[in-house]
Formats: structure tokens, C-alpha cells, sequence
């Protein structure tokens, strides 16, 4: 999918409260969802063959974004989703060794119960090639509890199905956001270096990822 333009960046910047409201998954209205703007954001900084962790209802980031240059992981079965997406042990993902260039956690390592993140992140390590990126988006603690309230609210009134959280159930290991630090510490715990938190300007700094690098050969 093509990246947006800058003049649909400064527009999406300005209308950044409408979208944030108004829950759609695809783009409408000349605007672009706020889910679409995170995998625009990504998709800029996969540097090669992506392994996208948790990719969701049908693995949309690897097929639309990346043109099927990668593959799609998830432990619940989504729509869309087909076997080879779905993983029963997140404890080793199955794939060899230096598999892929880029490895992506997309709004979704919250998710991760808390005993398993570390694991997974190492899994992610074993995966790429020496050089390649990991990438992880997080927005702020009050951004995401105010997003899982709307969604939530908006599905109850409109009956619509949204909130992929209520769909799959929360354990209790789970959280609703990560802070910055942690994400910081556990990525550094994994072995990636060069960190850096990139924030989303177009959704007034209030969302953000993180990108990491493996140490090259």
C-alpha cells in the first residue's frame, strides 16, 4: 500500500481528535484511521522480510502494507486468519534461526501476559538476521485507556465488534498499556541496542514506536 503524502499527514494531524472519535478501520473521508496510520508509520522502517507478532484479524499489516513480503503470527484465530498464522507455543516461534530483516509487535505487546514478554522478545531476537529491526508501538498510558474506553463504549452502542480485546478476552497477566520504560528495559534485556522512540506527530506525540536493532555479525 502507498504511503501517505505529507499534505495527508498535515490533514490527519489536523483532524487527529475527529479520527480519534470517530472508530473506523479503514480510511474515510479523505482521513486516515488511526489503525491504517500505525502500519504507515511501521511499514516505513521494515527494512526486508517482516515477521509481524500478534498480527490480527486478517493479518492485514503483512498482506496490504508489505505486499506479502513477510508472515503474520497470532495465537488467536481471528478472521482471515489462516492455520499457518496461528502459533500455540509463543515460547519458540517456528522459524529458524536469522528468519527475517524486520520483526513487529504492532499495539500489541501489552498484550503479551507479563511472565512471557521477555521470551518472546528473545524469540524475536533469535529470528532476525544480525542487523535487522524490531519494531514496537505504544501510545501513552492515558492515550490507550481513554481508546480501550471509547472502542468499548462505541461497540455497546452501535453494536459493532471493534474491540478485538473483548473479542479474545484479557488475562489477567495482561495490561492495557506498557510504559515507556519498561518497554525500554525489556528490549534492552533481549539484547537489541540503539533504541529509539519515535512518536507519531500526526496523533499529537501521543502514540509512538520503538525501534531497536540486532547486533550485526
Amino acid at each position: 500500500m502507498k504511503q501517505r503524502s505529507i499534505i495527508q499527514k498535515i490533514i490527519d494531524f489536523t483532524t487527529f481528535p475527529l479520527r480519534a472519535i470517530s472508530i473506523f478501520e479503514e480510511n474515510r473521508w479523505g482521513l486516515t484511521s488511526l489503525r491504517n496510520e500505525r502500519f504507515d508509520f511501521c511499514a516505513s522502517h521494515v527494512m526486508g522480510y517482516c515477521l509481524d507478532v500478534g498480527c490480527g484479524r486478517h493479518n492485514i499489516f503483512i498482506t496490504q502494507y508489505l505486499n506479502g513480503q513477510g508472515k503474520g503470527i497470532d495465537v488467536f484465530p481471528y478472521d482471515g486468519l489462516k492455520e499457518e498464522n496461528l502459533v500455540k507455543d509463543i515460547s519458540h516461534f517456528p522459524f529458524k534461526d536469522e528468519s527475517f530483516d524486520t520483526v513487529t509487535f504492532i499495539a500489541n505487546i501489552n498484550h503479551i501476559p507479563a511472565s512471557m514478554r521477555d521470551i518472546e522478545l528473545k524469540e524475536a531476537y533469535r529470528c532476525l538476521q544480525p542487523g535487522g529491526n524490531i519494531i514496537v508501538t505504544m501510545g501513552k498510558p492515558l492515550a490507550e485507556i481513554s481508546a480501550h474506553w471509547v472502542v468499548g463504549q462505541y461497540d455497546k452502542l452501535f453494536n459493532t465488534d471493534f474491540d478485538v480485546d473483548h473479542e479474545r478476552g484479557m488475562s489477567e497477566e495482561e495490561s492495557y498499556y506498557l510504559k515507556s520504560s519498561e518497554i525500554l528495559l525489556r528490549l534492552s534485556n533481549a539484547g537489541f541496542v540503539n533504541i529509539k522512540r519515535k512518536s507519531f506527530w500526526t496523533q499529537w506525540f501521543l502514540n509512538a514506536m520503538f525501534v531497536a536493532y540486532k547486533i550485526s555479525s
